[in-house]
């Protein structure tokens, strides 16, 4: 059976999540107050409606309740910034509590009723009474978020090694798996410093052309294949996969010489 979905962001989110369109006509890009499990919140649109199989659909939909109206999304700017105001004031709060964490930053859902801390910790962290100081401090419901170093990453921003905004904080590639085998693939040096972000892990630009170097390594001979060219047998010494040229050695009893060949030339014995 299949059924009519849309997809949509929370704020500062990096992942779409699928919600009924309820009946409403929805375009990208409109703001929409959706049913959560912690509540309503405000999300944008991210792709036109669509159908698709119910099996794909992996927990219960949520339903879009309604455009969002201006008096909506004023109210939300202002307790968004009302929640980031009290970044000061928790972590002073979490810091008299003599807990083991660092808070990143604090955000809140489009009428405030739920306040979200997001930290980073070494070791699990009991914050119950933490959660129950702020609580009656606040009078809303507290989340507390423990995230990882890309998320860390994401939120604080800062500049690559490639001299541009993280990739992350501008919504890209942290919903990759980046492997090792990534920047095998591409032939990067392994050194940990020259293949890790700001946050300490792998690249996410490592991602983004690996499919093209996995479709080009299954058609480029092995360093120190035997291959056959226009000029006779030699052994390859270095591949280009963008070019998709082939170094090869070809030695005699005097000397050794390598020349470049096209792939189209070569031949693997």
């Amino acid at each position: 059976m299949q059924i009519e979905v849309v997809r949509a962001k929370f704020r500062n989110g990096v992942h779409s999540y699928s919600f009924s369109p309820n009946g409403l006509q929805l375009n990208v890009g409109d703001y929409v107050i959706v049913d959560t499990e912690k509540g309503r919140d405000i999300v944008r649109i991210t792709s036109a409606i669509e159908k698709v199989d119910e099996s794909e659909i992996l927990e219960p939909l949520k339903n879009v309740l309604k455009m969002a109206e201006e008096k909506d999304l004023a109210m939300a700017e202002e307790n968004y910034k009302k929640a980031e105001a009290l970044y000061p004031e928790i972590k002073q709060i979490v810091k008299e509590e003599g807990l083991e964490m660092k808070v990143i930053n604090i955000e809140s859902n489009y009428n405030f009723t739920r306040i979200t801390v997001n930290f980073t910790a070494d070791d699990r962290v009991d914050f119950r009474d933490l959660v129950k100081k702020l609580a009656d401090k606040y009078k809303t419901r507290i989340e507390l978020r423990q995230i990882g170093p890309r998320d860390c990453t994401r939120i604080l921003g800062g500049l690559g090694v490639c001299g541009k905004e993280c990739c992350c904080s501008q919504g890209f590639g942290i919903e990759n798996q980046v492997t090792i085998k990534m920047a095998k693939n591409q032939g990067l040096s392994l050194n940990p410093n020259n293949i890790s972000g700001l946050c300490g892990k792998l690249l996410c630009c490592l991602a983004y052309e690996n499919q093209y170097y996995v479709e080009v390594l299954k058609i480029m001979p092995k360093v120190n294949a035997i291959v056959s060219t226009p000029e006779g047998n030699g052994t390859v010494v270095y591949n280009d996969l963008l070019k998709k040229v082939v170094s090869v050695k070809f030695e005699d009893d005097s000397s050794s010489e390598i020349k470049e060949f096209p792939l189209e030339e070569i031949k693997i014995k």
